[in-house]
């Protein structure tokens, strides 16, 4: 099971591709609030209602923590205070973490990026505190997983797709969706 985690403002395709894609490969893929309401409207006015809200979620059911970007959601992913304990948990614990846009900045804050390879929305690197920064479009380092932004959504998406199934699946699903 993969948690994706939206506040108001989260940027929707960040968010709907990592979703749809994991739900292609029988990957239970769960949207989560962390608003206290399932409704949570996107930055591009689009109204998501999530599967859950954080606070009847299972994180030791869960394989990864998804953070699209968007702003504000971002901001208030970074400021969900049992969020990034979750993170923080899962980091100790070497579990997945993924974040695209600008969301990996909530590692940054997090001081989970030190030494680590992270890339993040181009000019927002000042947030990959302790980072190595990368300018390639998705990266992956241990059990990180960060990506630029909205038009490398797919891409971001192939990737846990490929961590979670293996790339011979990740490659099937780039033919099936034309996606090479």
């Amino acid at each position: 099971m993969v948690y994706i985690h939206l506040a108001e403002g989260f940027e929707e395709i960040e968010a709907l591709t990592v979703a749809d894609l994991l739900r292609r490969v029988d990957i239970k893929a769960v949207l989560v609030s962390v608003t206290g309401d399932r409704y949570v409207k996107g930055a591009h006015n689009i109204v998501v209602e999530a599967d859950m809200i954080f606070e009847d979620c299972d994180y030791d059911k869960c394989k990864m923590i998804v953070l699209p970007g968007g702003m504000p959601g971002t901001l208030a992913l970074g400021n969900h205070k049992g969020l990034n304990e979750k993170i923080m948990e899962f980091n100790r614990s070497e579990k997945y973490i993924s974040a695209i846009c600008a969301a990996p900045m909530v590692l940054g804050a997090l001081g989970i990026l030190e030494s680590r390879k992270a890339t993040i929305y181009s000019g927002m690197e000042e947030y990959l505190k302790g980072a190595e920064i990368s300018t390639e479009r998705v990266v992956k380092d241990g059990n990180l997983i960060t990506s630029k932004g909205p038009g490398t959504a797919m891409e971001f998406a192939l990737a846990i797709v490929e961590e979670l199934c293996g790339n011979q699946r990740a490659e099937k699903l780039r033919e099936e969706l034309i996606a090479k």
